[in-house]
């Protein structure tokens, strides 16, 4: 309903879908650079691009897998332009801010170290693997949702997906770390 509004000139539309959807893109980004920063850049690269762009959207209904394909072709754009070194900048990895509150603060410290682990393992994955775990298991999309955002098979998204978690277990099976 609001794409339909902003298309129909309500301009206080698109501020609305920008609210409803700047966390979940920032989020997405912030999964692939790890940086606040750049995560910030990408999140408002996509909204200007979307802004530009909303009325060559066939389907209304498809809203989130498009503006989800927009964050992510911007995302595999930058990692071009600078290159994968500032994608994996171990040494400023920091956590991202977490809404949930930890019991007591050793198990929050544990958490937070094995989010930056995480992060760290989820970089070092290659970039079709990454976009793939990152929807799946941060962003909560299906595998349909997935295949259409990318423009790929389901079995090519679910062989990703499949091949990310391996390799992010060999990862954490050569820092010696296990499930607990």
């Amino acid at each position: 309903r609001l794409v339909q509004d902003f298309l129909g000139g309500n301009h206080q539309a698109f501020n609305t879908l920008v609210g409803r959807w700047q966390g979940k893109i920032h989020h997405f980004a912030y999964r692939y650079f790890a940086s606040s920063d750049d995560a910030a850049e990408i999140t408002q690269k996509t909204f200007i691009k979307a802004y530009q762009k909303l009325d060559t959207l066939d389907d209304v209904n498809k809203f989130s897998s498009w503006l989800y394909r927009i964050a992510n072709n911007l995302c595999l754009d930058e990692l071009k332009r600078v290159g994968r070194k500032r994608a994996t900048s171990y040494e400023t990895l920091k956590v991202a801010p977490q809404t949930e509150t930890a019991s007591s603060a050793d198990s929050k410290v544990l958490r937070n170290e094995g989010l930056v682990l995480l992060h760290k393992a989820l970089l070092q994955l290659p970039n079709d693997q990454r976009v793939v775990v990152i929807m799946k298991e941060y962003e909560g999309l299906t595998f349909p949702e997935i295949a259409e955002i990318l423009d790929e098979p389901i079995n090519t998204v679910k062989s990703r997906m499949y091949y990310g978690l391996r390799a992010l277990k060999k990862t954490f099976d050569s820092w010696n770390i296990n499930k607990e």
